[in-house]
């Protein structure tokens, strides 16, 4: 019997990644649940080693249903081709909330890697992982997968060992600026080393700038690094596929670990390394306390053995005419969110905040809340309304809004792009799959995509979720609540008098399942008005931050 085969989405690619090339050392695999619970609640495994992250395989209930009984499963890329072998050593059913309160700190669902846990598959499957391709072709695969900068361990290790400097690791994710940049020549100056620039490529916040323009940016600041008396510059540029989990201290002390794994002997941590923000109370914003993520990492330094470079924070000092601590006084900052807004709304940038060069590439390439890749997904029960809904939503978009609306309605997909598909639930998986990818196309190159499908089974819209998400397209659950008796009640296609004069099988809701989304965006539905319901979905969309600020039209003069 051929083993089966399991297809990575783009956060597991990374993660199946640097588990293979031994920079997730001391695993050598996904974590089964004693390894788990021991990493949850002590950040070692239980041989003692120090392993401060779960990394874990999360899979649908459909794929759990047929491992039953085996020894391995197939980690394979998008497009199919096996990369790695799984030997199974654990399949369990974790308890995400317990995840999120030992590794987070909170089960708030508004600090964005909570949000992200909780949407994750419910099926965890551990084992350790073993290559099934030579060295040759993971490189070839490395290419199509990661971006060139992309050095992998053995290689950057290598590299690193001939320069016979200490190695200052610097972690990022957003664009680097002047205060950036000071931050790192002062480490460069306190250790007489060499910089390693090594921002992550992996999946984090959605509203991360894209990581090919980012590392543009990077390559346009490496001229403001000095070089050695050989003329040679003292920084390596060098991403990794790092799915950040915004976990804050714990990650930070995970990320000082896999920088040492790498061969660095110095770690940056700054003032909020690893935190998502927006937290609702705190005034600072922050989800951890200021510098926690410090002190953790020094209290492991000597463990891990690497140095810990701990700086506070700079701005720009108006009186020295360049970057200083903060704590100093006399500076100023601009947050994240604060340019991204400028960049979105087209304004100035002060030449004190950022290169020019850096401000260029990303005026060239951000688009913003009224740019980005948007997919509305409504899912209910056949005759709740979602098409209506579906179809005066976008109409309304297409009056305020100057993207491209595309309207993907279940019944026509099913007409066209999913003809000859039946009605079990791996034929339904496999609707809601075309109908997720599809849209993902819409939603990476910058429309809006409206999708109308009863698509009954949470693992098929996590995994249009997960679709759209890697096209760095922002994904909009909206669950039309009506109930099944005024389904019946409204029937405009006689589905249910069918289904009850059992002339049609498998129709949802009354002889086949439907899964009540838990974690959808925005709920609506009966008694609602079509006016009610397009400004509550306005209004969400807009508090979203993923339509920029209007009220939909009139819909009746």
């Amino acid at each position: 019997m051929e083993p089966a085969k399991y297809i990575l989405n783009h956060r597991q690619r990374c993660d199946l990644e640097l588990l293979l090339t031994h920079a997730f050392a001391p695993l050598n695999g996904f974590l089964d649940r004693i390894e788990y619970e021991s990493v949850l609640h002590h950040m070692r495994l239980t041989n003692g080693a120090l392993c401060p992250m779960p990394v874990t395989l999360d899979v649908p209930e459909e794929t759990a249903a047929h491992l039953t009984g085996a020894s391995t499963i197939l980690l394979c890329k998008q497009d199919g081709t096996p990369l790695a072998r799984l030997l199974i050593s654990d399949v369990y059913r974790p308890d995400l909330l317990a995840e999120a309160a030992a590794v987070y700190g909170t089960t708030d669902s508004r600090h964005a890697g909570v949000q992200l846990l909780l949407r994750r598959s419910p099926i965890y499957v551990g084992g350790r992982v073993e290559p099934l391709i030579n060295d040759t072709l993971a490189g070839i695969y490395r290419m199509t997968d990661f971006p060139v900068e992309y050095i992998p361990l053995s290689s950057l290790k290598m590299q690193l060992s001939s320069i016979s400097l200490p190695v200052v690791a610097f972690h990022t994710r957003n664009p680097m600026h002047f205060a950036h940049i000071a931050l790192t020549l002062r480490a460069l100056q306190d250790t007489a080393g060499h910089l390693l620039l090594h921002p992550t490529v992996g999946p984090a916040m959605l509203d991360d700038v894209d990581p090919y323009v980012r590392l543009a940016a990077y390559r346009a600041i490496l001229q403001y690094y000095p070089r050695d008396a050989n003329d040679k510059p003292r920084v390596t540029l060098a991403a990794v596929p790092l799915a950040m989990r915004m976990a804050g201290p714990r990650e930070a002390l995970w990320h000082a670990l896999i920088r040492k794994n790498f061969g660095a002997s110095h770690f940056i941590v700054g003032r909020a390394h690893a935190d998502p923000g927006g937290h609702p109370s705190n005034p600072n914003g922050f989800f951890y306390e200021p510098f926690a993520a410090q002190d953790l990492v020094q209290k492991y330094a000597a463990e891990i053995g690497i140095s810990v470079l701990a700086y506070p924070e700079y701005g720009h000092s108006e009186l020295e005419g360049k970057c200083t601590p903060v704590e100093l006084g006399g500076t100023k900052q601009l947050s994240g969110t604060e340019i991204r807004r400028r960049l979105a709304e087209g304004e100035q940038i002060p030449e004190w905040f950022s290169p020019p060069e850096v401000v260029q590439i990303l005026r060239s390439a951000y688009r913003g809340p009224k740019g980005r890749g948007l997919v509305i997904f409504l899912t209910g029960l056949p005759a709740a309304g979602k098409s209506t809904i579906a179809g005066i939503l976008a109409n309304c978009l297409r009056a305020v809004n100057d993207r491209p609306v595309t309207l993907l309605d279940g019944d026509i997909i099913r007409n066209f792009l999913s003809k000859g598909l039946g009605y079990t639930r791996e034929d339904r998986m496999e609707n809601i799959r075309r109908i997720g990818f599809v849209a993902s196309l819409i939603a990476r190159h910058g429309g809006i995509a409206i999708t109308a499908a009863i698509a009954p089974y949470a693992d098929a819209r996590r995994e249009a979720r997960c679709l759209v998400e890697q096209q760095g397209g922002a994904f909009f659950e909206v669950y039309v609540s009506t109930p099944l008796e005024e389904c019946e009640r409204r029937d405009p296609k006689g589905l249910y008098r069918a289904a009850r004069r059992g002339e049609l099988k498998h129709l949802t809701g009354i002889d086949d399942p439907y899964e009540i989304p838990t974690n959808a965006d925005i709920e609506v539905g009966l008694p609602s008005s079509p006016e009610e319901t397009m400004r509550a979905l306005f209004q969400c969309l807009y508090q979203r931050k993923l339509i920029p600020a209007s009220k939909p039209p009139r819909l009746f003069a």
